[in-house]
Formats: structure tokens, sequence, C-alpha cells
């Protein structure tokens, strides 16, 4: 059996020498191997991974249950704070009811209105720790959605356990009516001499709490099923008020809208 000799290694076309083939034309490697053989130079370069988003979507899961979390902590920790302020103090709002309201002269035109009204008031704070601090409290009168007397009454202080008297004079000399305003339901009252009256009185509040002052909030009293007959002569009329209720709302601004 006679060996087989392979030819030498051709020259290449730049002066180098091809490296020897096997019989099936596979590149028969050299010895000793170069580095090039041994980790296959033809192997693609390493390149890093690029970070999983797996693990920023469970980054961003734990900052939102974390904050969540504080959030209701927090709001736990207001809730009981109220309640124990609650339990402590016991707040209630001041209350108002109309005491007395008389109409000594009423005349109504189209464009204009007169009126004298004296009005008398009672304000009662039934908190024990809580005093209010009232600024000079605008008042007025309206009829059918139309005002028809204005006036002011002077601030006072609101003490503990307290009930204030506050007295004003309410009126309009031949003032004129707001041209948007509706006049009609007024003067079918006007034709029947019976008045269906509203109060309104608005005014700026401050509430001292022990030892605590809070900032100055408005605040705006509204009275309501108040009926009176217009006088006929120099008698001033005293009008009903057995069904007069008056509520209180805080006036809340938020830029420029109020609430």
């Amino acid at each position: 059996m006679t060996d087989r000799v392979y030819p030498a290694a051709k020259p290449t076309a730049n002066g180098g020498t091809a490296a020897p083939t096997t019989a099936n034309g596979v590149a028969k490697p050299t010895f000793p191997a170069t580095k090039a053989q041994l980790y296959n130079a033809n192997r693609p370069a390493y390149r890093p991974r690029p970070p999983r988003r797996g693990h920023r979507r469970s980054c961003c899961c734990s900052i939102c249950l974390w904050t969540t979390l504080l959030i209701i902590l927090l709001l736990l920790l207001a809730a009981a704070a109220a309640a124990v302020f609650y339990v402590v103090y016991r707040p209630q709002r001041p209350s108002f009811s109309v005491s007395s309201l008389q109409l000594a002269r009423f005349n109504l035109t189209d464009t204009a209105v007169t009126s004298a009204f004296t009005v008398t008031i009672i304000a009662r704070n039934r908190n024990s720790d809580i005093a209010f601090f009232y600024d000079k409290t605008s008042i007025r009168i309206l009829s059918g959605g139309v005002d028809i007397g204005d006036g002011s009454i002077a601030a006072f202080a609101h003490g503990k356990r307290n009930v204030t008297t506050l007295r004003a004079t309410i009126g309009s000399s031949n003032s004129p009516i707001d041209a948007a305003a509706d006049t009609t339901a007024l003067k079918s009252s006007v034709k029947s001499r019976n008045l269906p009256l509203k109060i309104q009185l608005d005014t700026k509040v401050k509430v001292k709490i022990g030892k605590i002052k809070t900032k100055k909030v408005e605040i705006r009293v509204t009275c309501e099923g108040i009926r009176i007959t217009i006088p006929t002569g120099k008698t001033a009329s005293l009008a009903t008020t057995s069904k007069a209720k008056c509520k209180v709302d805080p006036r809340i601004k938020i830029i420029k809208w109020t609430f």
C-alpha cells in the first residue's frame, strides 16, 4: 500500500504561503498552531447584553408601591389626628338666627327701590374651647333675587359659650336696580303686598383654639323663610321669622373661583 504524497503549499498571490489542505479540501492546521487558530479568529466580537427591561419595570413597581403606602400612611395619621381633635374639642359651627325684622317703608319703581329695614340677629357659640373673631360684616336683604337693601355690622368677638345680639339698619334710598336682574317675582310680591325675604351676611372670621389662631376664612350666612307685609302708613311692619332658618357656609377661593 503506497502512501499518498500531498503537494506542498502553493504560494499565494502576494508571496505568502497558502495553508495546506486535506483530501476533502478542508484547511489543515499547521503546527505549532497560532492564537487565531486556537480561539477561532472568525468568531464575532463579544458584545455586552443590554439591560433587561424587566428589571426597570420591577424598580418602577416598587417605587409606586412604596409611594402608595406612604400616602395611605399619611391619610391614616391625618384621620387619627382629626379624630383626636374632635374628641378633645368637640368643635361646632357658630349658629345664627333672626330674632326680629321690621320694615318701615318700601317703594319700588321700574328702575329703583327705596327701603328701610331694622334687623336683629342672634349669634351663638356653643364651643367651650373655641372662640371666633369676626371682621366687619356686610349684610343685605333680597326678595325675588333682587337686592332691596344693604347695610353692615361692626367687627365683633364671639367668645366661648357666648350669645351675641347683632342689630343693623338696612336700606336703600332710591337705589338703582341691576339692569340684568329679573324683577318679575318682586313686582308680583309687591302687588300682593307680601314680600318673601332672604338675609345674606358676608364676612371673614378667625378661629382661636386654645392658644392656636387660624388664618381668616370667608364665610357666608344665609337666612331664608322670612315674610313681611309692606306697610301702608307710618307704622312699621313686623316680619314673620318663626320659620326662618340660617345656614353658615365657608367661602373657599381657588384662583378665581369661590366655593
